[in-house]
């Protein structure tokens, strides 16, 4: 065949894309299962590192396999609620199938269009149960997992990410310790029309909501603070049921029940 004629270059143009394409697919199977494991331990030390398991930086040391175990040793049940509060579906705990919803995107379009959530509910065996807040900050997605204490009302641990916020600024929201201990000790305020309230001088209110925003990352905070809200009126009805149940002391409170057995 001519090699200068059309005809080659199309055939040769033709092959070349096709063995590119080809590579490209097969790496992308091979390296599939790898970025799915890394994807979900990197979830799991996230939820662990509000649930206080163990410092976030020894989180980061440890390798996924022991993340995982370190996740099935201390999770005492994982769950699915919907919109109306109540448990539509479980998850598995065990180490070898782990069971994670963590892609949060289309539940938070469900939450904003009131359609049919599935919102994940992670119980610790030290009593303390985590939840994912989801939103949009200045760049593109942010995202954390709050954990509370047994009256699910007393934030005990948070933990924040971000897909591309401006680093020392937005990006602050992950990478600064003493912003998500600022979240320790808070309460949200179910029943009220401001659940948490982030936002530029908000502590000079006192209330047991609030929390300072980010100086510098006005948009970033926004979107936060808007996650949280939107987020927590979600899980609002089912949470507020388990903070009155424990509260009241009902003896047929599965959340209480749990609590009172890990005290005994």
């Amino acid at each position: 065949m001519n090699t200068n004629s059309n005809a080659y270059t199309v055939i040769y143009t033709t092959l070349v894309v096709v063995v590119v394409a080809a590579v490209l697919a097969f790496t992308a199977m091979k390296l599939k299962p790898s970025q799915e494991a890394n994807a979900k331990a990197e979830t799991l030390r996230q939820m662990m590192s509000a649930a206080q398991i163990k410092p976030t930086d020894e989180l980061y040391a440890t390798n996924n396999a022991g993340v995982l175990q370190l996740y099935a040793d201390n999770i005492d049940e994982a769950y699915t609620i919907g919109l109306d509060g109540q448990k539509n579906g479980t998850l598995s705990i065990e180490k070898a199938s782990i069971e994670l919803v963590d892609n949060l995107k289309p539940q938070n379009k469900a939450i904003k269009a009131g359609g049919e959530a599935t919102l994940p509910v992670y119980v610790f065996k030290n009593g303390y149960t985590v939840i994912p807040v989801y939103g949009a900050g200045l760049w593109g997605p942010v995202w954390g997992y709050i954990a509370f204490q047994p009256d699910c009302r007393t934030i005990a641990g948070a933990y924040f990410d971000h897909e591309s916020e401006t680093p020392g600024l937005g990006a602050k929201i992950k990478d600064e310790a003493w912003f998500r201990e600022k979240f320790v000790g808070k309460a949200v305020a179910f029943g009220q029309e401001m659940l948490f309230n982030l936002d530029k001088n908000a502590e000079e209110s006192g209330a047991a909501n609030a929390v300072d925003a980010i100086t510098g990352a006005t948009m970033t905070s926004r979107g936060l603070n808007e996650a949280l809200n939107v987020w927590f009126k979600a899980y609002e009805s089912h949470l507020a049921n388990a903070a009155d149940c424990c509260q009241n002391g009902e003896k047929d409170c599965e959340h209480c029940e749990n609590h009172k057995a890990e005290e005994e």
